[in-house]
């Protein structure tokens, strides 16, 4: 199994582990979420620094030099000065520095709009327009203490957004989209021991509110932190929390009852 198919069934397992200790009888975790807290709900370690402000194209009135707030989540100084050295350069007009970003993140906001759209070419689709408006929107872009990801990640959920409201895609998974979640190798017995299949995950989180589905798929399937998610969102860092162990209820109370 490739680097990249381990990461995905390992964000899956950590999702159907959470989902199994809230349907276990009286458990009841008080602070998802909360620094400190072990399993499944505690908070990721915080990579980079900066506040919760959500990355925006920078406005007329604004001053030009905003670069006191640029920030990167990436875990070594090194990373972090090349990617917002990266950033520079690019909202100056320089397109290879542009493309270098484009490798950078663009397997995380495919990864979210697959979970979002659940479906491998509007994925696709929607990570090409993604980028595409960025670069065109690159030179308006500002620094607001989160990193360049977030901005991003914006705005392709406002795309998957758009795309569910004009009504041009199927909910039902293809089985070429379910391949690549539920491995081939994986014969009945595994599958039954398992209990909770990805196709079951993947088809309760299709039917979550909007928010709480973003939620999920950001903190569980993309490995963001609280602080990166809430900045996505637009939401304070304790209504993240909630909405994701409010999410995380919701998938519960969604699975078959012979797995309950």
């Amino acid at each position: 199994m490739s680097r990249r198919a381990n990461d995905v069934h390992r964000r899956l397992d950590a999702l159907r582990a959470a989902v199994e200790l809230l349907m276990n009888e009286g458990y009841e975790p008080a602070y998802a979420g909360v620094a400190g807290a072990t399993g499944p709900f505690a908070e990721p370690e915080r990579r980079g620094s900066g506040g919760n402000h959500e990355t925006q194209p920078r406005s007329d009135n604004e001053p030009d030099d905003d670069t006191e707030l640029a920030a990167s989540s990436e875990e070594s100084e090194a990373d972090r000065t090349r990617l917002i050295a990266l950033v520079e350069l690019a909202r100056k007009g320089d397109k290879e520095a542009f493309g270098l970003l484009y490798d950078h993140y663009h397997g995380a906001v495919y990864r979210f709009l697959f979970y979002r759209t659940r479906s491998a070419q509007v994925a696709e689709d929607l990570t090409s327009e993604t980028f595409f408006r960025a670069l065109r929107s690159m030179t308006g872009f500002r620094w607001q203490g989160k990193d360049f990801g977030a901005w991003l990640m914006t705005i392709a959920r406002n795309l998957a957004t758009d795309h569910f409201k004009a009504g041009r895609t199927r909910l039902e998974m293809t089985t070429e989209d379910m391949g690549q979640h539920d491995s081939s190798a994986d014969g009945p017995e595994k599958i039954v021991m398992a209990g909770i299949t990805n196709e079951m995950l993947l088809g309760a989180l299709s039917k979550l509110p909007d928010e709480q589905r973003d939620c999920i798929i950001m903190r569980f399937l993309q490995g963001l932190s609280i602080a990166e998610t809430a900045a996505i969102l637009g939401r304070s860092d304790g209504a993240v929390k909630q909405l994701q162990l409010r999410g995380i209820r919701n998938l519960a109370k969604q699975m078959p009852d012979g797995i309950r």
